[in-house]
């Protein structure tokens, strides 16, 4: 199997951070074009990105402001049964985020650009927080 890990900071507090990781609202930000669920363990969430990527996922982990974790049911094969989570930790007023994608069941071309996909997508999350920027979905990948 291959995994993705990302370890950063975001100047911003935990709060904020897990607000922006584990709701609709916070993942509609910088992630998805639209998504539906609560951040409950046990929840399905939907996390739609188009109409060929209508996906869905169950919060495996949930500890506020400390981890959040989905679990990917309804995906792109390769997507499937793999792990999407995110640990925070407050060091002197900044989240310092452990970032994790696991389970891939290979290091496949899809992976190799998820790799790449994930820092892009990471680094909007943190200039969204940090600094209010807003990257309309369509211009994400290329932001």
């Amino acid at each position: 199997m291959a995994d993705i890990f990302l370890d950063f900071p975001i100047n911003t507090p935990v709060e904020r951070v897990f607000q922006a990781v584990s709701t609709p609202k916070g993942l509609d930000c910088w992630w998805t074009k639209c998504s539906q669920g609560k951040p409950v363990l046990g929840t399905e969430y939907k996390l739609w990105f188009g109409p060929e990527y209508d996906w869905r996922a169950k919060v495996t982990k949930c500890t506020k402001d400390t981890e959040f974790e989905f679990k990917i049911m309804g995906a792109n094969d390769d997507w499937v049964g793999t792990h999407i989570g995110f640990r925070l930790e407050s060091r002197n007023g900044v989240t310092w985020v452990s970032f994790w994608h696991t389970g891939w069941p290979n290091a496949n071309e899809h992976y190799r650009i998820s790799c790449n996909c994930w820092a892009m997508y990471l680094r909007i999350l943190r200039r969204h927080l940090e600094h209010g920027e807003s990257v309309p979905y369509e211009s994400r990948l290329d932001a």
